[in-house]
């Protein structure tokens, strides 16, 4: 069995399990008890987060909404007594700070900045605040971009990608957002986890056909977005 057929397999069961719990609910076959634990806000929370973890292992959004999950389900238990929003807001500030400085060691990324202006890799942060960025790389690589209660707009239309190479920019977004522009020809793939915010595709279906005539030119865009969001666009 392969890795993905595993995952696949894995999701499978999942949904298989949620739907026998739907339908022991709905016979009363679970004791009332039990259902007020099964089917509360925060056990949705904790099968999302699994559901993410099975399909990208590693995920950092997977274990915070588990971990979230958890934390609400232990507090109904009464393990964890005296859990308020005036005490989970703190602990998302903490999670999400932990998790930029993780995610800015994870991998170094060399700010390779052109006489021009251009840049193969990009690295900026938005602080309450935000620009402009145009990138007139010929051999763009990808990069980070990390927006706290701010954003930005970076206009690749007169990039090149890096031919040959896995062109990546991951994205961090709290209380903010960013949007990229993107060449008519490229194709993007979106794979960023959003939790109480979204990252869409707004490129129009005519850009996209003309992507897929071009499969050398992918770029990715990964990363997690909480209570913001971002989008791509032409």
């Amino acid at each position: 069995m392969t890795k993905q057929q595993s995952k696949n397999y894995t999701l499978g069961i999942l949904l298989i399990v949620f739907g026998v719990a739907f339908l022991a609910r709905n016979l009363d076959f679970i004791p009332r008890e039990v259902l007020h634990y099964v089917f509360n806000w925060y056990s949705w929370l904790i099968g999302i987060g699994l559901i993410i973890l099975v399909k990208h292992p590693g995920r950092v959004a997977g274990f915070v909404l588990v971990g979230v999950g958890s934390l609400f389900l232990l507090q109904d238990l009464a393990i964890i007594p005296y859990l308020e929003m005036r005490t989970i807001w703190p602990v998302f500030l903490i999670g999400a700070g932990i998790y930029y400085l993780v995610r800015r060691d994870k991998a170094f990324i060399p700010t390779a900045e052109k006489p021009d202006g251009s840049m193969d890799f990009i690295d900026d942060t938005n602080v309450f605040g935000g620009g402009d960025v145009l990138i007139e790389s010929q051999n763009f690589r990808g990069g980070k971009v990390s927006s706290i209660f701010g954003g930005g707009n970076y206009n690749l239309t007169k990039a090149k990608l890096a031919p040959g190479n896995k062109n990546v920019i991951d994205v961090f977004a709290m209380f903010g957002g960013s949007t990229f522009i993107v060449p008519p020809d490229w194709n993007v793939r979106v794979e960023v986890t959003p939790i109480f915010g979204g990252f869409t595709d707004k490129r129009s279906p005519f850009s996209q056909d003309e992507a897929a005539k071009n499969p050398d030119k992918e770029l990715f865009i990964t990363g997690f977005v909480m209570f913001g969001g971002g989008e791509v666009k032409n």
